[in-house]
């Protein structure tokens, strides 16, 4: 299963249309391991690009801390989970604790 997170300056982005690039994860579900790390530039910020790009990588799963409700809805519409409002900075923790059941969020982080 491949995760992305949105990043800027290596750490979880705040604002999931303006990060720099993706973290993606691949993880074997099994056994809760990350398999793969790869970095990848994100393309420039315009509606609906990043969920079109995102889902052509493979993304089963995004992790992000503050990211608009249409954004949310296209994921859902093309059968991406998004896990909003997290708190941990550190993309691979992030992973690894939701994959645990430990991952903390905190309040809606993003106005639109």
């Amino acid at each position: 299963m491949k995760y992305a997170i949105p990043l800027v300056g290596g750490k979880l982005s705040g604002h999931f249309g303006h990060c720099e690039e993706f973290a993606f994860f691949d993880v074997d579900e099994t056994t809760g391991n990350i398999l793969k790390r790869e970095n990848l530039t994100s393309p420039k910020h315009q509606p609906g690009i990043l969920p079109a790009w995102l889902a052509e990588q493979g993304v089963a799963i995004i992790i992000a801390a503050g990211i608009g409700s249409r954004a949310q809805s296209i994921f859902s519409e093309n059968n991406i989970k998004v896990i909003t409002n997290v708190i941990s900075e550190d993309p691979e923790k992030a992973v690894l604790d939701y994959i645990n059941g430990t991952l903390t969020t905190g309040t809606d982080m993003c106005d639109h």
